[in-house]
């Protein structure tokens, strides 16, 4: 159990800097941070997916709370407002726990309440109860909660407008409240003693965060009613939902919700506090997409992106046992593959899915091939996939979208124009800030992996003349590779190729040449480029994504929109790639199995700062490594759990020697 004391809690800089995370598996969730004060625009109490896992509306950022002892009233919720921050009832947190749900208590006055706020599995539905703990003053103790509304896109800020309806309708434990004619509607069902109908614009809130990142941070909340609770005589209950919910049924949920992801923990097996706390961490980024399921790159702006799928798919799903949901992903993604390709992004609005990759069609192989491998499935292979995989290569052959095409050389050509198709795709004013159209290392690394995948599938099927090709292929990218990537003056690889420039810039990108399954380079040259990467590129969090000796190095990750995405990938610290570095570091130093300690002890603090329970999406390149963008993110969880694992069973394996 994650747990923060007075100390970090009733600091405003220690508790506005953390945040919390509520999921329930089909893309609705709820954030907020441990302050109370909401300081990003998809701060919420409830955001509900309508076409799960995306088309995504928040509904209520968050209540208005207010605790009554005798004729005193205490704020215990806090707001940012233009140079004032009012009510500060973060003052009052006692401590915030992950236990498993968040958890808050408030010493008012000498009067102990505690907060709780979960989800459940599947509903459209943030449980939120308020209790007394401790021993109760003489006098009554009342609670007054007062909804905040915004129904609005999660990437979108609302004023205050007309439209909006101030009525309502009640009925025993119930409301039912419409903001908007053509928009969701909201059930909260209650058990409050009374209701007062309000009608009120808060105005001005002030999202830190955002202003920070160069957007707008100021919005308005319309405040329909007010909802009064005796403490004194029970708990205080509200659900708000997308429909009505029976109050009788709420510690039952409650109760079947922490069996759940107690289960979690025992199918995955682990022991670990820290292991412990990321499998519930990758509970939360595995949502359903149709009848099977797909990953959620990151909380809380992130859809599901089929890169971000298929790398996190080993951490997130084969580590922890769920070999279910791993087997529906990979079908799930099977249904979109479109001219050799499987999607990239699928849109927010729901739209149809984008194709802009050249990785994660090849990331899908090494899933598929993880995946056999650790459960021993061939027959999902064989049966449904194999096929499909094999069209692939073919369409791979001849070209497919964006100039996506085998070259003479046998390595694969990407990109055209002013296309972004690897990882490091970010565009300021359309144009790429790391342009790595021509032959990209990883996606050569990546390839020729794919293709001795296929060699052993077909192998195992019995296909001797498809074996045959896949590995014909295989050694003519390999041989082209070893022959333009090697760079003797760094002694490590060259990052893109193409037309006969090579951009020697010293990236995590060629870590992936060693770390991967297959590996088209021998020991020695393997082992320098570990070494390499160790020099210019690790940090505590993961590896730089340029070293810091190159002219375009970004140290930090901050500013305006434009002037965060030309550090993105130039210098910018992404914890996913300490898995890649990992594997490839115990390929080469196969006795140094402890390093992996080392590696990985900067997240255990980390777990309890930014994303509570969670690991962030990037950092900082240099100290102190502040994290940066997504507080949860899919592949930052998958990667450091899957090698926390592998080190258990390192250290399990030279025991039983």
């Amino acid at each position: 159990m994650i747990s923060l004391d007075e100390k970090i809690c009733a600091e405003l800089e220690e508790s506005i800097s953390r945040e919390w995370l509520e999921t329930n598996g089909t893309g609705s969730f709820a954030c907020g941070t441990v302050s109370g004060i909401n300081t990003r625009r998809y701060h919420s109490l409830l955001t509900v997916s309508l076409s799960p896992p995306v088309d995504r509306v928040r509904l209520v950022s968050k209540f208005e709370e207010t605790v009554f002892i005798g004729n005193e009233a205490y704020h215990i919720s806090a707001n940012q407002y233009p140079d004032t921050i009012f009510p500060q009832g973060y003052r009052y947190i006692k401590s915030f726990s992950l236990n498993p749900f968040p958890f808050w208590v408030f010493d008012v006055n000498g009067v102990k309440v505690e907060k709780t706020l979960f989800m459940v599995q599947g509903r459209n539905a943030i449980f939120c109860r308020y209790r007394l703990i401790g021993e109760p003053k003489p006098s009554e103790i009342f609670l007054e909660l007062k909804p905040l509304i915004c129904v609005a896109d999660y990437h979108a800020l609302q004023r205050e407008n007309p439209q909006i309806t101030e009525d309502f309708e009640c009925d025993d434990d119930f409301i039912r409240y419409k903001p908007y004619l053509e928009k969701q509607e909201i059930f909260f069902t209650h058990n409050a003693e009374s209701i007062e109908k309000t009608g009120y614009w808060y105005r001005n809130f002030e999202y830190r965060i955002e202003r920070e990142r160069g957007f707008d941070f100021h919005e308005d909340l319309f405040q329909p009613f007010s909802l009064r609770f005796n403490l004194s005589k029970g708990s205080a209950t509200v659900v708000i939902a997308t429909e009505k919910q029976l109050l009788s049924e709420v510690s039952e949920l409650e109760r079947s919700e922490i069996e759940r992801r107690k289960r979690l923990i025992e199918i995955a097996n682990v022991k670990d506090e820290f292991d412990r706390e990321l499998v519930l961490a990758a509970d939360k980024f595995i949502v359903s997409r149709n009848q099977g399921h797909t990953i959620i790159a990151g909380y809380p702006w992130f859809s599901d992106w089929g890169r971000d799928t298929m790398i996190s798919l080993k951490g997130l799903t084969l580590e922890t046992n769920r070999f279910e949901i791993a087997r529906s992903i990979i079908l799930e993604f099977s249904k979109y593959i479109s001219q050799g390709i499987i999607p990239n992004r699928f849109p927010d609005d729901g739209g149809e899915p984008e194709y802009n990759t050249a990785d994660a069609t090849l990331w899908y192989f090494e899933a598929i091939r993880a995946y056999a491998e650790t459960t021993n499935d061939y027959e999902l292979i064989r049966n449904h996939l194999y096929e499909k995989l094999a069209d692939i290569i073919a369409w791979h052959l001849r070209g497919t979208r964006f100039q996506i095409r085998v070259d003479t050389d046998g390595l694969l050509l990407v990109g055209e124009g002013n296309s972004q198709l690897t990882w490091m795709d970010a565009k300021v004013d359309g144009v790429a800030v790391t342009p790595r159209i021509g032959k990209p290392v990883e996606i050569q690394a990546l390839w020729y992996n794919a293709l001795k995948t296929m060699s052993a599938f077909a192998d195992r099927f019995g296909s001797h003349s498809e074996k045959m090709l896949y590995d014909s292929m295989a050694e003519a990218a390999r041989y082209s590779f070893n022959q333009l990537f090697w760079n003797e003056e760094e002694e490590c690889l060259f990052d893109v190729v193409f037309n006969g420039e090579r951009d020697a810039s010293i990236r995590p990108n060629q870590i992936l040449a060693v770390s991967l399954h297959f590996s088209m380079l021998d020991a020695e040259c393997s082992r320098k480029v570990v070494e390499k990467v160790e020099r210019e590129l690790l940090t505590p969090f993961g590896l730089r994504s340029l070293s810091p000796n190159n002219e375009n190095y970004h140290p930090r990750y901050v500013g305006s929109p434009s002037e965060r995405d030309r550090a993105y990938h130039q210098g910018t610290v992404w914890a996913w790639l300490l898995g890649a570095f990992v594997d490839a570091y115990l390929k080469v130093f196969p006795e140094k199995g402890e390093k992996i300690v080392e590696f990985l002890s900067a997240f255990r603090s980390h777990i309890t700062q930014a994303g509570v329970g969670q690991i962030s999406e990037i950092f900082d390149a240099e100290p102190p490594h502040y994290p940066r963008g997504c507080f949860a993110q899919a592949w930052s969880v998958a990667e450091i759990l899957r090698v926390s694992r592998k080190y258990k069973r390192i250290v399990f394996l030279e025991r039983c020697v």
